[in-house]
């Protein structure tokens, strides 16, 4: 392509979801109501993790660093956004860009790890319950966090510095209310087959195993409960396992869905208004479904409040 149709890219414009201005308010108060309704959830997760001790166990360790995780994951895109609404500019910085899609890829492949994590904890304590102690000892569990964030920050770097090296077209619009990997790549006017196998290659492993692992455990959890002669024992069992599959119900579904719809429409900014249900749904139903759907979270989250009624 000729030079002239290149450019050293110093903005990238972020399209948002509707050039309607008259619905620009109704989209900041979504997106503000969305926000801190994540915040205020995930935060409250944590809380209860610190101050109640007996829920200073694998599990609840692996739902607070999730819930931490949801947090930034949100604060890498909806404050941007807000912004650009509030100013009435839909401009965001070259480095900028490129730093929240590589933030968005972290966030994301390390969601998708932890919820691997927590389903292995399920299996080991319903499959394993008399090694689960030792199984699960708390450097094993930061060992999992740790190498989790590193393959997610790796992998991040490895695309974010493979797409530095691209130029773009003049055309700088980006149809989506966060800057995105593959819609960046999609500018780009020099040769992207490498970024793209890449992306293909990434998502084969880092979702495609963890995804298996996660079907594996299950199937697993599965027969064993279903070997329990006390039906007290077999209700309990699922019952520890009912909030994580809400969340990765919540999480696979939506990213499936988001999927399915660039497939079948040919309009980026339908296919932005669907990724909003997997970028944003699942950090903010998370709280609600850990909260509402587990009884230690909901006893404790009570305890907290009679011993402590200035919090109200």
């Amino acid at each position: 392509m000729e030079a002239t149709n290149q450019t050293a890219a110093s903005e990238f414009n972020l399209l948002g979801l509707t050039d309607d201005p008259e619905l620009q308010p109704l989209i900041f108060s979504l997106f503000l109501s969305i926000y801190l309704i994540t915040i205020l959830g995930n935060l409250l997760i944590i809380f209860v993790f610190s101050f109640e001790s007996h829920l200073h166990t694998p599990m609840y360790f692996f739902l607070c660093v999730l819930s931490f995780n949801d947090i930034c994951s949100s604060t890498s895109t909806i404050p941007k956004m807000l912004a650009n609404i509030e100013i009435q500019r839909q401009s965001i910085t070259y480095t900028g860009c490129f730093t929240q899609a590589g933030f968005v890829v972290t966030f994301s492949l390390l969601e998708n790890f932890l919820l691997t994590v927590m389903a292995y904890d399920r299996y080991a304590a319903i499959c394993r319950p008399l090694r689960y102690t030792v199984i699960m000892n708390p450097h094993f569990c930061v060992l999992l966090v740790l190498v989790s964030l590193l393959i997610s920050v790796a992998d991040s770097l490895l695309h974010t510095l493979m797409a530095l090296r691209l130029s773009f077209c003049t055309d700088l619009d980006i149809p989506h209310f966060f800057c995105e990997l593959a819609q960046l790549i999609k500018l780009a006017c020099s040769d992207t087959v490498i970024d793209n196998i890449l992306i293909y290659i990434s998502c084969g492993i880092c979702v495609g195993i963890p995804l298996s692992g996660i079907i594996y455990s299950y199937f697993h959890i599965v027969s064993s409960v279903l070997r329990m002669s006390s039906s007290g024992g077999k209700y309990k069992a699922f019952s520890t396992c009912g909030s994580h599959l809400s969340v990765v119900s919540l999480f696979y579904g939506t990213g499936f869905g988001v999927y399915i719809s660039a497939a079948v429409t040919d309009s980026p900014r339908k296919t932005a208004v669907a990724s909003v249900m997997y970028s944003l749904l699942p950090q903010m139903l998370n709280p609600f479904i850990y909260s509402l759907r587990n009884k230690d979270m909901k006893e404790a989250l009570r305890r907290i409040v009679t011993s402590n009624p200035s919090l109200l």
